[in-house]
């Protein structure tokens, strides 16, 4: 652990989550002749797990010290997801210049999109695996973890049932931008908002139980 809390271990971590970012939000579309969706995706990705890493192998007094695991995996995921849904937002304007079986700068957020879930999700297991016996839980975490998935499941329900009351009662000419590729994208979006609140609520519950301790 004292490898990676040298200043010098933090600088890089922060540089490759840094240009990973940059690469995903503002970077150019190829690098080297490279795409860069997935090239910012996969340092996000190591960039990420490096943390998670790093805060599983902290000595367990002083994670408890800090905060709970699950707190640490949500304030970590509620950062992941956040860029994911930022960088869905941000992008959503290709979606309006052509059909997407004809633009390729639609297929490639898309893309781009599903492979953060996918990363997210492989990790998340990743790291419950990983903490599974090294660390318990107390009833308060117990208690948290429902609460907060709760509201993460109603930011779920509220998006789909959002997108097909849309889809129910707009009007046939108005919905040319309802491809199956768009549909799937929204319900992508729809899972990541659902963590994202989820991951929040989280933070919201530890951070309110500790001021009424306070």
């Amino acid at each position: 652990m004292a490898g990676w809390s040298s200043g010098k271990a933090l600088g890089l971590l922060l540089l490759v989550t840094g240009t990973s970012l940059w690469m995903l939000l503002a970077g150019p579309g190829r690098l080297f002749g490279i795409a860069s969706g997935p090239v910012a995706i996969m340092m996000l990705l190591a960039g990420t797990w490096a943390l998670l890493h790093a805060v599983s192998r902290i000595p367990r007094d002083a994670l408890e010290a800090a905060a709970s695991p699950a707190e640490w995996k949500a304030r970590i995921g509620l950062a992941f997801c956040l860029v994911a849904v930022v960088y869905f937002l941000a992008n959503a304007h290709v979606f309006d210049d052509a059909p997407i079986p004809h633009n390729p700068a639609a297929r490639l957020v898309g893309q781009n999109f599903v492979l953060l879930l996918v990363a997210w999700s492989v990790l998340s297991s990743v790291v419950a695996s990983r903490w599974k016996g090294a660390v318990e839980e107390d009833e308060r975490d117990r208690e948290i973890a429902v609460d907060a998935a709760g509201w993460g499941h109603g930011a779920l329900i509220f998006c789909i049932v959002g997108f097909a009351i849309l889809l129910t009662f707009t009007p046939l000419e108005k919905i040319e931008w309802a491809t199956p590729p768009m549909i799937g994208n929204l319900l992508i979006f729809a899972l990541m908002w659902g963590w994202l609140c989820e991951y929040f609520a989280t933070l919201w519950y530890y951070r309110r139980d500790r001021t009424r301790v306070a």
